[in-house]
């Protein structure tokens, strides 16, 4: 590999057994926890809420595509973290009738590698993340069939929440695991 060339990971078969090949670092990003009850205050105004069921913070690099929406929105809707009656976490916030608490949040993508001031260059400018952002949550919608509440993407929002168990998982759309 030439010095300075970007590191890439092995292409591999997509879901439609089509090769691909992307750079390890591009993928949209997401930490979903379980909670009891959650809230997001937008620019010390408007109070959005919900009672059980899931935060989803979210993180939109470019390079991020339909896909990556369509396949990150399905394992969060489908995602078993909620109890059965056996104590298991067996069941998925649509199978508990949860409410969804969607929240734009580009520092998931900082990097500590130089310094002690992070670098967010790899999360998605604006302009091209809005649009990325919309369209999950409408994917959000549609594949859970739940209520999503937002947040608003680049407002200063006070997230509050009460996570259950607790639970929190992170998951990254080109390194499932």
């Amino acid at each position: 590999m030439a010095p300075g060339a970007p590191f890439c990971r092995p292409p591999r078969l997509c879901r439609d057994h089509k090769l691909v090949t992307h750079r390890a670092s591009q993928f949209m990003r997401a930490v979903i926890q379980r909670v009891k009850q959650a809230s997001v205050v937008i620019n010390d105004g408007e109070r959005r809420e919900i009672g059980p069921g899931l935060v989803v913070l979210l993180a939109v690099e470019e390079a991020d595509t339909p896909e990556d929406i369509v396949w990150l929105s399905g394992k969060i809707s489908r995602l078993r973290i909620f109890n059965d009656e056996q104590g298991l976490m067996n069941r998925s916030v649509q199978e508990v009738a949860g409410e969804i608490l969607l929240i734009s949040q580009f520092t998931l993508f900082a990097s500590t590698k130089k310094g002690n001031r992070p670098s967010f260059t790899r999360s998605a400018k604006p302009e091209l993340a809005i649009p990325i952002y919309e369209k999950f949550t409408a994917q959000l919608l549609l594949d859970s069939g739940r209520s999503v509440r937002t947040g608003e993407f680049g407002a200063d929002m006070l997230v509050t929440l009460a996570n259950d168990g607790p639970v929190t998982i992170v998951i990254d759309s080109k390194q499932p695991e």
